[in-house]
């Protein structure tokens, strides 16, 4: 049956002057992964006139992020390659903020990305879901897996980690056991994941989705997580527009991020 929205959707609303803006998410950055980290470098140095007015990260920018801490200069003696990776890309967010705002969605891999990693990036936090009110239409915004309700153990897993109880707790232990319970849970993560397609994961509960665009007065939802991209019609006219994970080593290489201006939307690739 579907459901009442979460929470209430609050509303962004687009200043006058924007023309375009971008979406990714599901890059799931991590050191180990150069040939993505290029793809996103490429993304993040286009030239000016190839930069919309706003880029939206629709959530897991990260593989995982494991608190704040870990961008503390005093944690620094001695850093792991990841905490020197996580600290150079909150380092090249900072950068681009400076050029156009940049805003932050968490997702299911960085729901940890907390205020105070926000202001070293310069980006700007967005609840899950807000509406985007853009060019004259309501665009509702979510990372997505809140609303894969036939993954029971998921939306379990999900609802413990997400209470303030359960981050105070993990937040306390010291930086270098949670980098070691990141690494654990990456290797099983993909060690259930080696060999499945994802078109046999849950996907997003269509009555659900309709749900939510009803009561935000949005006509499409535009999100990530499913690594299902494209256009995905649901009834009464209303649209799914799922945003495509990254992989520099797939073949062919996938970097693809969306783009919303007055020629409606646009799927893209940053140019080599």
């Amino acid at each position: 049956m579907p459901t009442s929205l979460p929470v209430h959707a609050p509303t962004l609303c687009a200043p006058a002057h924007w023309r375009r803006v971008d979406f990714v998410s599901d890059l799931h950055l991590q050191a180990g992964d150069q040939a993505t980290v290029a793809l996103w470098r490429r993304f993040l140095q286009r030239a000016p006139e190839q930069r919309a007015d706003a880029l939206f990260i629709l959530g897991d920018l990260f593989e995982v992020w494991i608190g704040d801490d870990l961008l503390d200069p005093t944690e620094w003696v001695d850093a792991s390659e990841d905490r020197r990776f996580w600290r150079a890309c909150v380092t090249e967010l900072q950068q681009l903020s400076r050029q156009m705002p940049i805003f932050f969605l968490p997702g299911n891999r960085d729901f940890l990305f907390g205020p105070l990693a926000l202001a070293a990036a310069g980006m700007q936090a967005l609840a899950d879901p807000t509406v985007l009110d853009f060019l004259g239409q309501r665009w509702l915004l979510s990372h997505g897996d809140a609303l894969c309700l036939a993954d029971a153990d998921y939306q379990r897993f999900r609802a413990q980690v997400r209470q303030p109880r359960w981050q105070q707790d993990f937040l306390a232990r010291p930086l270098a056991e949670r980098e070691h319970l990141a690494r654990e849970l990456r290797r099983q993560s993909q060690q259930h994941q080696h060999g499945r397609d994802p078109a046999l994961w849950a996907d997003v509960d269509a009555a659900t989705a309709c749900d939510w665009l009803r009561q935000s007065a949005a006509a499409v939802l535009i999100h990530g997580h499913t690594h299902r991209p494209g256009r995905h019609v649901l009834d009464l006219g209303r649209t799914r527009e799922v945003l495509s994970d990254w992989c520099g080593h797939a073949t062919p290489a996938r970097a693809e991020y969306l783009r919303l201006d007055a020629a409606g939307v646009q799927r893209l690739t940053p140019s080599p």
